[in-house]
């Protein structure tokens, strides 16, 4: 099933796709009319719909069907993710975003060997959201999630504190996901350093803001790899693999 985001809610039997999706559709996907596609909503409203027309202005559809969106977590996961050498934060956002993050903060931590300017931060921010956009419409998410601005290590512990439980995984040791994640839980924050790891000061820094250090396990996993394990274990946990 192709899947595709509306920028506004629909309340109406029929809906003009305009813009990239519009020439996605038409010139990648080669759909035809009559073919079906979804279309969700900023309200998480699912319209099940069939081409009607191709326009110089897009691609007209009729909504056959609508139904609230279930593909959502109960869970909103942000992820603070140190910076990364190379493309290993593309992998991040990709498979993050499949496994249902609701949003990802890429931070500047100590350690980290990747520091772009402003810039280039910018440009790399632009790819990974086009990069969250297509993996929510390949894994059929209910919305795409945000890919923020760079932050700074104090910044990102600070606004960390709105969410229910705000975790740092750290090789050094800590609580078990078990012990801190229930199926009642609404909001989970987590921070995971770069290659060379979180330096012990920002460790202690987080800890002193009422961050909670966790593990990952005995063994010590790849920057590219603790996230996904966090992520995928906070959504187990919280019974979203159910």
């Amino acid at each position: 099933m192709a899947w595709f985001f509306a920028q506004e809610n629909i309340h109406s039997t029929s809906f003009l796709i305009t813009g990239e999706d519009a020439k996605h559709i038409e010139k990648s996907l080669r759909m035809r009319k009559g073919e079906a596609l979804t279309l969700v909503c900023p309200d998480l409203m699912e319209h099940h719909c069939e081409i009607e027309d191709f326009t110089s202005e897009g691609v007209l559809v009729k909504i056959k069907e609508s139904v609230s969106c279930q593909q959502e977590a109960t869970v909103k996961v942000t992820l603070y993710q140190s910076l990364t050498k190379g493309e290993k934060m593309d992998l991040i956002v990709q498979k993050a975003v499949e496994l249902g993050v609701h949003r990802i903060v890429p931070v500047q931590t100590s350690r980290c060997v990747s520091r772009p300017d402003e810039k280039s931060l910018r440009k790399k921010q632009d790819r990974w959201q086009k990069i969250a956009t297509g993996a929510a419409q390949q894994s059929c998410r209910g919305l795409v999630p945000e890919v923020s601005p760079c932050m700074s290590f104090s910044s990102a512990v600070a606004e960390s504190r709105e969410n229910d439980l705000s975790i740092i995984f750290y090789e050094g040791g800590g609580e078990s996901l078990s012990a801190l994640v229930s199926k009642d839980i609404k909001s989970v924050a987590i921070f995971v350093g770069p290659e060379g790891g979180l330096d012990i000061s920002e460790v202690n820094f987080a800890k002193e803001a009422g961050v909670v250090p966790a593990t990952l396990g005995k063994r010590i996993l790849r920057a590219e790899t603790a996230p996904l394990a966090g992520v995928s274990a906070i959504m187990c946990l919280s019974g979203n693999f159910d």
